[in-house]
């Protein structure tokens, strides 16, 4: 029987948080560990006790083995939970853990090492009677072989990374003359996510749902199912809508699964939560099993909403006596559970991550809410970008659902671009609200990506009446007679200001009237809209989210849009502007540039690729031409709108 009464968390952000409040739930001490990036993150404030292992790279930091033992030695931790990502899935972390005489809050390290290789798990699968997918998953890792492999299998295939999954080393390749670029880059973004860029090639199973079965299972032979997930809203293969129980999902192929799941975990004797994953037909009856997941999973939240139970509490009792004492009958299923992921990324920009500071981040109460940042934070390009996940629970599915949309309408994140507008579309698109995606949902709705909704009229002049309240309260605020009696009092009459706003860099030539009055006119472009002191527009109350961006300006956020209003300056043309110019959409490191000068390029050619959040990004040549200059080279850490080279005109 193992004791301990001190937990170090080997992870960060929402995950190290939400294993915080557990612990302490238990009464645990936890301990954080921490990057140069983060050494003012949530789940360090959040921590007892908290360690610095390493630079912001997750290389240095969070994939550093040493500098996390270290810790739980200095510290007196008598336990380790890895959370899920970085080393949660690391057979020699769990090794290395168990070798210092710590608890590894999680399966034995051979259960992840045979799961944990999806080319091992595969074929251990296929040996216990599993339904796998057609593919190949041998050693010989080849350019020739696997174009030969990929040529008997067919197209589309999936080529997969055999050490991870979130998506990461993961494409889609529709023929064969792009496989080569794919499997380059598929097998770069897997070494720098899992340190290994072994790869499997499997047949593309398409009009998909990806249905995950929960396991769990002690040390005593006793393992059960939690029923199942529906996970099959995704894009580039990281899911982004959760929900339980999948909707319409018939009880035989639930048992079955249930079954399969059962037979997956008992095959290599697992120990802990882990979930089975498994890709069900557009024909609604065959299933192939994907991967298993030696860990807690990102979405498990909706399975613990539905049952009434605390997995990462589960996990914890488990490492400190190593028995289930559960009654399937107690925590029978009830009602519906959804969850979105909150990311960090423009989904009206190709989903490019966002970087900078959260000038407010708030909410709604409702819901459960799964953070792990807070207003203050600053937003890093090192890790994923997720910042929280929102989770509703309702009676039925409808009734979670709608509750969930009202939960966005009401929560704040401003200062980073969200996908939060997206969600919102997302929820009220018919075939989500259906229960009928599949997982290839997202890629045929908006195969351009989803259209960013134009700034309407009554937005802009929104984000004007507020602007200029700003600057009222502001110089109120700093003015010597400090005489609040006086603000909103106007004696021109309303004469006449000109205003010249920029809304995330588009231009506005607007006329105020009344400013200083509780009534506001913003005329501008052929329109005219009045704005009182309680932001109604024409008599119709708003209730948008606003801050200051601390430089004069404010974000806005509205319904469809994240805003960064400021006043317009002169528009001057710079080498960044220029056509022929190819310039960083986000921050992010440079790990290849595919050109030199004097190459001649064709539109869509690769000439680079950027690195940010653990995804690899292609830049692509938007015009036929000839490179003219290399401004950096790779390697480097670019910042948002850095030059990278300029081209010109081929003729």
């Amino acid at each position: 029987m193992s004791t301990f009464d001190t937990l170090l968390i080997a992870n960060r952000g929402e995950i190290a948080c939400r294993i915080i409040r557990t612990a302490r739930d238990l009464g645990l001490r936890t301990v954080a560990v921490y990057s140069d990036a983060d050494a003012n993150a949530l789940h360090v404030s959040m921590a007892d006790e908290a360690h610095h292992i390493g630079a912001a790279p997750a290389a240095e930091s969070y994939l550093n083995i040493d500098a996390i033992l270290a810790a739980a030695k200095a510290s007196g931790a008598g336990a380790i939970h890895p959370g899920y990502g970085f080393l949660s899935e690391n057979a020699d972390f769990a090794r290395a853990v168990e070798s210092a005489e710590l608890i590894f809050v999680g399966p034995s390290a051979d259960s992840i090492e045979t799961m944990g290789d999806k080319a091992i798990a595969k074929a251990h699968m296929l040996d216990a009677g599993v339904p796998c997918i057609p593919g190949y998953q041998g050693e010989d890792q080849s350019d020739a072989t696997l174009l030969s492999h990929a040529r008997e299998i067919g197209f589309p295939l999936m080529v997969k990374a055999a050490a991870g999954g979130g998506g990461k080393g993961m494409r889609l390749v529709t023929g064969h003359e792009t496989l080569a670029d794919d499997l380059a880059l598929a097998r770069a973004e897997a070494l720098a996510a899992f340190g290994s860029d072994v790869l499997i090639l499997e047949r593309a199973v398409q009009n998909a749902r990806h249905i995950e079965i929960q396991v769990f299972a002690d040390r005593y032979g006793n393992t059960l199912t939690l029923g199942e997930r529906d996970c099959s809203v995704q894009r580039r293969h990281q899911k982004v809508v959760e929900e339980a129980p999948a909707p319409g999902l018939s009880q035989t192929i639930r048992q079955r699964m249930e079954k399969a799941a059962i037979a997956a975990a008992l095959s290599v004797r697992y120990v802990g939560a882990g979930t089975v994953e498994f890709l069900l037909d557009e024909n609604g009856e065959d299933f192939y099993f994907l991967e298993m997941n030696t860990r807690l999973q990102v979405e498990h939240p909706v399975t613990e909403l539905i049952r009434r139970i605390d997995l990462v509490a589960w996990q914890l009792i488990l490492a400190r006596d190593g028995k289930i004492d559960i009654n399937l009958d107690d925590i029978s299923p009830e009602g519906h559970a959804i969850e979105v992921r909150l990311y960090a990324e423009d989904a009206f920009n190709d989903f490019l991550p966002s970087t900078g500071k959260l000038h407010k981040f708030n909410v709604d109460s409702a819901i459960r809410a799964d953070a792990g940042v807070r207003s203050g934070d600053v937003i890093t390009p090192y890790y994923d970008p997720m910042l929280a996940k929102l989770i509703a629970f309702g009676d039925t599915r409808d009734d979670a659902l709608l509750q969930l949309r009202q939960a966005l309408d009401k929560t704040a994140v401003l200062g980073v671009t969200t996908n939060l507008p997206f969600l919102r579309t997302l929820l009220a698109h018919p075939t989500v609200r259906d229960g009928a995606t599949t997982t290839t949902f997202l890629d045929e709705t908006y195969p351009d990506g989803p259209p960013e909704p134009a700034i309407t009229t009554q937005t802009v002049a929104l984000a004007a009446a507020l602007f200029l309240r700003g600057e009222t309260e502001a110089f109120a605020a700093h003015s010597s007679l400090r005489d609040t009696a006086l603000l909103g009092f106007s004696s021109d009459g309303g004469l006449p200001i000109p205003l010249d706003l920029s809304l995330n860099s588009q231009l506005y030539s607007l006329t105020a009237t009344g400013v200083g009055t509780p009534l506001i006119t913003i005329t501008g472009g052929g329109f005219a809209h009045q704005v009182t002191h309680d932001l109604r527009i024409d008599g119709l109350r708003k209730s948008p989210h606003h801050a200051p961006d601390g430089t004069g300006g404010l974000y806005l956020q509205t319904t469809d849009h994240h805003l960064h209003v400021l006043r317009a300056q002169p528009w001057e043309k710079t080498d960044t502007t220029a056509s022929g110019a190819l310039t960083a959409p986000m921050p992010g490191l440079l790990v290849a540039l595919n050109v030199t000068a004097g190459d001649t390029v064709k539109k869509g050619d690769t000439l680079a690729v950027l690195e940010a959040m653990k995804m690899q990004h292609q830049l692509t040549a938007a015009t036929d031409g000839v490179v003219a200059a290399l401004h950096v080279a790779a390697g480097q850490q670019l910042s948002k709108g850095a030059l990278i080279l300029t081209t010109e005109d081929p003729t």
